[in-house]
């Protein structure tokens, strides 16, 4: 994930050990990856880019990259409902299996994340979606809170 440097705050390098350790143990918990790994690259340039993310996951050789390709797409395009800047900047793209991934194959996804821009720059996507997940999740927890109380009624 890159951050730009109009968003690393004072004292923020201190947090970059926990950002890393936290995403990649959501990767695991909420993901379901065996092990994930978060990587941050802080880019000072000016003026700043916008947020950009690249995600690798092991495949195993016999995969059906197709199915893969459309789930990605339709995850994509669930995400953009609360999040319209969130876009596949190409498709998918396949490695074939490596001894160095334990005989694994691999996807990339190469994603970009441009803010609204109406209370934050566009290049503020990191802070934009995360204002968003947060909402969505508000959302679903409330309608299923709704839900959950209708059902005992």
């Amino acid at each position: 994930m890159e951050v730009e440097r109009g968003d690393v705050w004072h004292g923020s390098e201190l947090r970059i050990d926990e950002f890393t350790e936290t995403t990649s143990h959501a990767i695991e918990s909420v993901g379901g990856a065996r092990r994930g790994k978060a990587i941050i690259i802080l880019n000072p340039v000016e003026p700043p880019m916008i947020m950009r993310d690249t995600g690798f996951c092991a495949i195993s050789p016999d995969a059906d990259r197709d199915a893969i390709t459309d789930s990605i797409h339709r995850i994509v395009a669930d995400v953009q409902q609360y999040v319209p800047g969130y876009t596949l900047r190409a498709d998918p793209q396949f490695d074939d299996p490596m001894p160095a991934w334990q005989g694994n194959a691999r996807v990339a996804v190469f994603l970009e994340v441009r803010g609204n821009g109406d209370y934050l720059p566009p290049w503020a996507g990191n802070l934009d979606i995360m204002t968003a997940a947060a909402t969505r999740s508000a959302q679903l927890l409330a309608a299923a809170r709704t839900e959950q109380k209708a059902s005992v009624r």
